[in-house]
């Protein structure tokens, strides 16, 4: 069997990707290459939820009308409603080494999977993308004019904070991995530092005793908690394909889950803390945390400090929805190697990041795409967890003509109940319900139901309606691929 060196210069040379940066895409990660710890994942995935984007929606919470404690436990209650189905399905990266694009082959077929949740993860990449590089444009240029009093052009800061962004997810995870680890401890010590900042201020409503009882606005209720909750959830259930994707150079599944549940949560929790603080501070009137923090700087090395985490916390959490985009755009252009798709991603995000109206309209933009990822990741949790038992074929899932090759390519009772939860929560689920929780869990039992019927008669589709086996390595399987005649 070749070794590492001669199985990536074979992935190198498949997709002329250049040398010095990560070869792997769409082909599962041999497993002495799995060596990432909890410290590290915890890192990277806090990065992932620490950003002035999150930030700016618990500041977005308060000004729509919640108090600070409502909008904190909005917000943290629908991080842990998404983070169930999030790290059971990273579970595939840890045991498998699999992207989570190629996982989702297992549930809609190996055509399917790259015209449902790939395709429309992409699209979601490159908003993700172009809203956190405004967000953070935004507070960076708040805290440049209030620096140096002069006036800074908001979409020439995007594009250029864009641009650094792209080079990082470029060349891999590596990168991304040092970069986290780095940049953690400088944006806690800053973060904090600016949350003790306005605790400490003068104006008595900037005392926490205040900011605890400031009651929000008479629009607040019940149904305003709820709608920021499912807001939060449906956020966080658009990267439940890409769970793996984060994981797969992980050693054990234990270091998952304390990395992955301790940095959705902690990250949430005191982003919406940060955000909805500045906002409750200012009696609902200013919902940017840093614009805040800015004005109450006294001095030259505060407002540096600010620069420094606006730029680290971008750079974090836009280099993941880079990486996470271009293995998306992979697994429908095989042909392609992570490197091109990667740089197609970051080409979209960046011309994105040219419109500032990507900021306005938040919760729209996230309602529609909960609308379609709360179905996607309850047949993705029924499939693997019910259907499959954790036990892939990985052979299959580049194999045209196996299990999960379904019909012509696609699993049709997939498809189904995506579009049928889809209809779930647009028509049926009342928003009081949070329908972000159950869409999903209505689709995923519909979905495992109608498969466990339907395989009693449909032979293609009980092929791939049973706990899969492993028949060849991890390493010959990448070999395989890594040598396979691109058609």
């Amino acid at each position: 069997m070749p070794d590492d060196a001669a199985i990536q210069e074979s992935i190198r040379r498949r997709y002329h990707q250049p040398r010095g940066i990560e070869q792997f895409g769409i082909e599962p990660i041999p497993d002495a290459r799995r060596t990432v710890g909890g410290w590290d994942l915890f890192s990277i995935i806090l990065g992932l939820s620490l950003n002035p984007g999150a930030i700016l929606v618990g500041g977005l919470a308060v000004a729509s009308g919640l108090s600070f404690l409502a909008a904190v436990a909005a917000i943290t209650g629908g991080m842990i409603i998404a983070v169930v189905p999030y790290t059971i399905m990273a579970t595939i990266g840890v045991d498998y080494g699999l992207p989570g694009q190629v996982g989702t082959r297992m549930a809609y077929g190996l055509i399917g999977a790259k015209f449902v949740p790939s395709l429309l993860r992409s699209l979601a990449s490159i908003y993700w993308f172009a809203f956190q590089t405004v967000a953070g444009s935004l507070a960076l240029v708040a805290v440049l004019e209030r620096w140096t009093g002069g006036h800074f052009p908001l979409i020439g800061v995007s594009l250029a904070f864009a641009l650094l962004q792209a080079i990082v997810a470029i060349i891999g995870y590596d990168s991304l991995k040092q970069l986290s680890r780095a940049a953690l401890p400088l944006k806690l010590g800053i973060l904090g530092y600016a949350l003790w900042m306005m605790a400490a201020h003068p104006d008595p409503h900037f005392a926490p005793g205040a900011v605890l009882r400031y009651a929000g606005g008479p629009q607040g209720g019940w149904l305003l908690f709820v709608t920021w909750m499912n807001v939060l959830a449906a956020n966080s259930l658009t990267l439940v394909t890409d769970a793996s994707d984060f994981c797969r150079y992980t050693r054990r599944r234990a270091d998952m889950w304390w990395g992955t549940i301790a940095g959705k949560v902690g990250g949430a929790c005191f982003s919406a803390v940060l955000g909805a603080y500045a906002a409750a501070a200012t009696l609902g009137h200013v919902p940017n945390m840093f614009q805040v923090a800015a004005g109450l700087s006294q001095g030259w090395l505060p407002l540096l400090a600010l620069v420094v985490v606006i730029v680290l916390d971008n750079w974090t959490i836009n280099v993941l929805n880079l990486y996470t985009g271009g293995l998306s755009l992979a697994n429908i252009f095989e042909r392609l190697g992570r490197f091109w798709t990667t740089l197609i991603i970051s080409a979209l995000g960046i011309g994105l990041s040219a419109v500032p109206d990507v900021v306005h309209g938040y919760t729209g933009y996230v309602g529609l795409l909960g609308n379609i990822f709360s179905p996607i990741a309850g047949v993705l949790v029924a499939d693997y967890l019910f259907v499959k038992r954790m036990q892939i074929d990985m052979v299959g899932l580049f194999e045209r003509g196996g299990p999960y090759w379904y019909w012509r390519g696609w699993n049709p009772v997939a498809v189904f109940w995506t579009a049928g939860g889809f209809l779930l929560y647009m028509f049926v689920i009342p928003k009081p319900w949070v329908q972000t929780l159950c869409t999903l869990i209505l689709t995923a039992a519909c979905y495992w139901a109608t498969t466990r019927l339907l395989a009693l008669r449909w032979r293609l589709l009980a092929r791939g309606a049973r706990p899969g086996e492993q028949r060849e390595s991890v390493e010959a399987l990448v070999w395989e691929l890594a040598s396979r005649k691109l058609s």
